[in-house]
């Protein structure tokens, strides 16, 4: 998401990095590369010239606590959050959500990847659509329910009389009642038009939702604080979601924009899959756009994909043989694309580039089944003492599965960068040197570096 944002701000903190002296003239030059970066991402100009003015005086002004580098890095990332504003609590509790937005924002997909969101968590989501406007709009939801084994209500055995939208809100809320999240989807309009806000506001009145998002697309851009703005004063938005980052550069000025209002944002979509959606943290996703990786949300991912029987007690001991691979392999499977796993891992400072376009990163799924292949190839003694293969053993794995011994030699290299990776991840310290500057000489490890960058 954002690649070009993240790109830019990434090469950024490398040039703040490679610095030899912190001086007016590195701030000013540090200044208008994050300048750029914020306007291409379509940030609104009064807030990009506000945040400059803070980093270039916080930068050059404010007392030392780091080195003069880790001061500047840390000033970026805490002046970002701030344009980004507040990330939105979502409790884990039985709750009513009505979901509002105009059409084409993504609005009904949201509402099953809400579903789906609740459903890894633990607790029992139902989805009720009062959209009886625009065709095909419940078939679409119920369709994407099933999929999911979500229960889902459209009022269709309600006598005639009572298919309104009202009807069919208040019959499904008693459907549902013994289920803990309840998730209404309501019509859209192609503007903010009467009819429709007069609508939600009433269904607001007759089940008192504890939560009501607003979906709004990223690709808006600044638009985004007009239509908050609006549905806001209609019903009292407790959360955002923003659809559809995934596709966009204009998804900086949707986040900031929403930032200028009372509300906050609670989840992105990052996707079409169900499961292309996550909890919006304002310093995690922060952290991601500078390089340094998100474990906390890795961790979730983790948690919600992964059987205790995946996790090895002597890979966790800092152990890693070509087995451990193999294993984790698999679960990476489990926990989705392996370009958002490497976005959440501070990767930079262990020396390995993960700048890699969408091309670079199918390339990478692809060699990872054929290292399986050769990985089957091996005997039980190679698998759990990869540095016994020698040349001959070499050939041999080669031969047996298909590929050329150049291949299963950057298997053993793949596998050696792991175990580095794997002992620093699991060595307690949060690994090497801050995230994100490869091969820079740094002198905090990286969480003692995010404790101090944590939002004041």
């Amino acid at each position: 998401m954002l690649d070009k944002l993240s790109s830019s701000l990434k090469e950024t903190i490398r040039k703040i990095a490679k610095a030899k002296r912190i001086d007016k003239q590195t701030v000013d030059e540090l200044v208008r590369d994050i300048q750029r970066a914020l306007i291409q991402a379509d940030v609104k100009i009064s807030l990009v010239k506000e945040i400059s003015g803070r980093i270039r005086e916080r930068s050059l002004k404010e007392k030392l606590v780091l080195n003069p580098r880790e001061h500047v890095i840390k000033v970026v990332y805490e002046e970002l959050i701030n344009i980004i504003g507040r990330s939105v609590e979502v409790p884990l509790t039985a709750q009513r959500i009505m979901m509002v937005g105009l059409h084409g924002t993504g609005k009904t997909s949201s509402c099953a990847k809400l579903a789906r969101y609740y459903q890894k968590k633990g607790l029992k989501p139902a989805v009720i659509c009062a959209d009886v406007y625009r065709p095909a709009a419940a078939e679409q939801l119920r369709q994407l329910c099933e999929k999911i084994g979500v229960p889902f209500y459209d009022g269709a055995n309600l006598p005639e009389r009572e298919k309104g939208v009202m009807g069919i809100v208040s019959a499904g809320v008693k459907e549902f009642e013994k289920y803990d999240v309840k998730i209404i989807d309501t019509a859209g309009r192609h503007a903010l038009e009467k009819d429709m806000i007069k609508e939600i506001e009433d269904i607001k009145r007759a089940i008192n939702p504890e939560q009501r998002f607003l979906i709004l697309d990223a690709s808006i851009g600044q638009q985004a604080s007009v239509q908050a703005h609006a549905f806001d004063d209609a019903i009292g938005i407790t959360g955002i979601i923003i659809t559809k980052m995934d596709g966009t550069a204009k998804g900086g000025g949707a986040l900031s924009a929403v930032a200028e209002t009372n509300s906050g944002v609670a989840f992105i979509g990052t996707g079409e899959k169900t499961d292309d959606f996550e909890r919006f943290e304002s310093d995690g996703f922060i952290s991601r756009l500078l390089g340094m990786g998100d474990i906390k949300a890795l961790i979730e991912t983790a948690e919600e994909s992964l059987k205790p029987e995946d996790v090895d007690a002597d890979f966790m001991k800092g152990k890693f043989t070509l087995k451990d691979l193999y294993k984790q392999l698999e679960a990476m499977k489990k926990m989705g694309p392996l370009k958002k796993l490497m976005e959440m891992l501070p990767l930079g400072g262990l020396g390995l580039d993960i700048n890699l376009d969408d091309t670079m990163y199918q390339v990478t799924e692809d060699k990872l089944k054929r290292y399986k292949v050769m990985m089957d190839s091996m005997t039980e003694e190679e698998l759990t003492e990869p540095k016994i293969i020698d040349g001959s053993r070499t050939k041999r794995i080669a031969r047996g599965s298909g590929t050329i011994t150049a291949e299963v030699n950057e298997l053993i290299k793949y596998h050696r960068m792991m175990q580095k990776m794997m002992k620093s991840l699991t060595s307690g310290r949060g690994g090497g040197k801050i995230p994100g500057m490869k091969g820079m000489k740094m002198s905090m490890p990286v969480g003692k570096m995010m404790k101090k960058m944590k939002r004041p």
